[in-house]
C-alpha cells in the first residue's frame, strides 16, 4: 500500500504577479488604480499651477460674502444683505421645489396619458399619441420658452381683474397674468410658530401636519396587515375601508380645525393682487414644459409596463366580474410596477437635472444663483460649477436611493 505523499507548498515569487492567475487579477488592479490617482494627481496639480498663474486660488471663503441681488421666489428668508451661501439654499429650495411638483404632475399625466393609449375608442388613442410624439420629439428647451411666451404675451395684465367690470377670478381662486399666477394660500389663525435653525426656519405648524399625516399612514399600514393575516388565516378580508378612512382624514381634520386653517383667496388691490401667493410665470412655465414633457416618456413606459402584463390576467378579472377601471387598477397596474419602476427612476433624474434649463426663462434655481449671478458676482467658476456637481449628483442619489426601496417593495418576490 503506497502512501499519499503531502504536495510541498509552492513560495511565493514576483513572477507569479503576471503569469500565475491567482495574483494576475489584484496586479491588473492595482496598476489601473495607481494610473488612476496619477492622472487625478496631474490634473489637481495643473489646475492648481493654472489659478496660480491667474492669481486665483481655490477658496469657499466667497460664501460667506454678501451677495447683493434679489430673488423674486423665495421658500426661506432672504434678503440682498445675506450671503451667497443663503443664496445657494433659497437656489437649492426652489429646485427641489421645481423638482418634486414636477414630477407629481409628470407621473399623473404619464398614467394617465399610458392608458388612455390603450383605449378601444379611436380617437382617444389617436390623441394620446399625438401628444406623447409632440412632445418627445421637440427639445425641452423649446417647449419651456414656448410656455413662457404663452404666459407673457397671451395673459391679460392684472388691471384687468380690477373693478366691477373686471374680469373674474378663474373658478373664483386663480388669476393668470402676463406677470404672475395669484393662486389662493393657506391662512393659519392658531399655528404653532416656526423655529430658528440658523440656516432656516421650520414651520412647526407645517410640521405637525406632516407628523400627523406619517402616524397616521403608519396605523394605516398596521390595520393593513392585520386584515391581510386574518385573510391567509380564515380566506375572509375584513371590512377596513372606513376604518382607513377614517385613521387617515379624522387626525388630519381636527388638526386642521384646530389650527385654524383656511384659504386666503388673492384679490386685486391696486396695481396687483393681494391676499394669496404670486407665483412667477417662469415658474409656472419651466413646471408645466417639464411635467408634459416628461410625462409623454412615462406614458410609454406605462403602456409598455401594461402590455408587458400577460392578457389572461384582464380576462380572468373580467370573468370574475371585475370593471375596466378595477381591472387596471387591482389586476393590471400592480403587476406593471416591476416593469415601469425602473425606467421610471431615469426620467425623475432627468426631469431633476432639466430644471438647469430655467435660467432661460429667468427663474433662480441653482443654476440661476449659484452658477449664475454668484458666480459673476465672484468669479469662483471652479468652486461653484464644483458644489453645483456635488448637489446635483447628491440629490440624483437620494431620488434612485428612494426609489430603489419602492421598487424593492412592489416587485414581485421570488422564492
Amino acid at each position: 500500500m503506497a502512501d499519499a505523499v503531502e504536495k510541498p507548498k509552492e513560495s511565493f515569487r514576483l513572477s507569479m504577479l503576471i503569469y500565475d492567475t491567482r495574483y494576475r487579477s489584484m496586479t491588473i488592479q492595482l496598476v489601473v488604480f495607481a494610473l488612476f490617482v496619477a492622472i487625478a494627481a496631474w490634473l489637481v496639480d495643473n489646475t492648481v499651477r493654472n489659478l496660480a498663474a491667474l492669481g486665483k486660488d481655490f477658496d469657499f471663503g466667497f460664501l460667506s460674502v454678501r451677495a447683493g441681488y434679489d430673488i423674486a421666489q423665495r421658500l426661506v428668508p432672504y434678503t440682498q444683505d445675506s450671503t451667497h451661501l443663503r443664496a445657494l439654499i433659497v437656489g437649492l429650495m426652489n429646485t427641489l421645489l421645481i423638482a418634486v411638483m414636477g414630477c407629481a404632475l409628470a407621473t399623473v399625466v404619464g398614467i394617465a396619458v399610458g392608458v388612455l393609449r390603450l383605449s378601444s375608442n379611436w380617437l382617444v388613442a389617436r390623441l394620446m399619441t399625438v401628444y406623447v410624439e409632440m412632445f418627445r420629439n421637440v427639445p425641452i428647451l423649446l417647449w419651456i420658452l414656448l410656455f413662457y411666451t404663452v404666459f407673457t404675451e397671451a395673459s391679460p395684465a392684472p388691471s384687468v381683474f380690477r373693478g366691477d367690470e373686471g374680469r373674474g377670478l378663474l373658478f373664483g381662486l386663480f388669476a393668470v397674468t402676463n406677470r404672475y399666477t395669484a393662486i389662493p394660500a393657506i391662512g393659519v389663525d392658531n399655528g404653532f410658530g416656526s423655529l430658528d435653525l440658523g440656516l432656516f426656519p421650520v414651520n412647526l405648524s407645517l410640521l405637525a401636519v406632516v407628523v400627523v399625516l406619517a402616524i397616521s399612514l403608519f396605523v394605516r399600514s398596521r390595520l393593513n396587515r392585520h386584515a391581510a393575516a386574518i385573510q391567509a388565516e380564515t380566506g375572509r378580508r375584513p371590512v377596513t375601508w372606513w376604518k382607513s378612512l377614517l385613521i387617515v382624514v379624522l387626525p388630519l381634520v381636527i388638526l386642521l380645525w384646530v389650527m385654524g386653517v383656511h384659504l386666503l383667496v388673492p384679490t386685486i388691490s391696486g396695481f396687483n393682487f393681494t391676499g394669496g401667493v404670486n407665483v412667477p410665470n417662469s415658474f409656472m412655465a419651466l413646471w408645466l414644459a417639464l411635467s408634459l414633457y416628461t410625462g409623454a416618456f412615462i406614458a410609454e413606459i406605462v403602456r409598455a409596463g401594461i402590455l408587458a402584463v400577460s392578457r389572461g390576467q384582464s380576462e380572468a378579472a373580467f370573468a370574475l366580474g371585475l370593471r375596466p377601471g378595477r381591472t387596471m387598477s387591482l389586476v393590471i397596474l400592480p403587476q406593471a410596477l416591476r416593469v415601469i419602476i425602473p425606467p421610471l427612476i431615469s426620467q425623475f433624474l432627468n426631469l431633476t437635472k432639466n430644471s438647469s434649463l430655467a435660467i432661460a426663462v429667468g427663474y433662480l434655481d441653482l443654476r440661476g444663483t449659484l452658477g449664475g449671478i454668484t458666480l459673476n458676482q465672484t468669479g469662483r467658476e471652479l468652486e461653484c460649477v464644483l458644489l453645483m456637481m456635488l448637489i446635483y449628483l447628491a440629490i440624483s442619489l437620494v431620488i434612485s436611493a428612494v426609489m430603489n426601496v419602492y421598487n424593492s417593495r412592489v416587485r414581485l418576490k421570488e422564492r
